[in-house]
């Protein structure tokens, strides 16, 4: 089992940055396939960003460009490194953890969440 933990959120000026963390422990965090999911209120938790084991990134479209997903098994840390924000990027952001193979855009492929960090983008 592993625990996560996110850091990194709060209050933004529109086309300013954010550097997100998520903080893993409990077992060997390279064994996972790690993302990142936002969910704003009143909607439904969407697909962010992902890294698998080997290092292969994937983006939702809206954040292609601005966003830069990372991890570093060293330290047993992912992060998201979010440039131009924008007003429509205000959501909690949680982040996930599997032990298999992947990652996947599907929130429920995931068995280990964070508690999620809020991240608000003012216009």
């Amino acid at each position: 089992q592993v625990q996560l933990v996110e850091s990194g959120g709060g209050l933004v000026q529109a086309g300013g940055s954010l550097r997100l963390s998520c903080a893993a422990s409990g077992r060997t965090f390279r064994s996972y396939s790690v993302g990142w999911f936002r969910q704003a209120p009143g909607k439904e938790r969407d697909f962010v960003a992902a890294i698998s084991r080997g290092f292969s990134t994937y983006y939702a479209d809206f954040v292609k460009g601005r966003f830069t997903i990372a991890r570093d098994n060293a330290n047993n840390t992912m992060l998201l490194q979010m440039n131009s924000l924008k007003p429509e990027d205000t959501a909690v952001y949680y982040c996930a953890a599997e032990e298999s193979i992947g990652p996947s855009r599907r929130s429920s492929w995931y068995s280990y969440w964070g508690q999620g960090t809020q991240v608000t983008v003012s216009s």
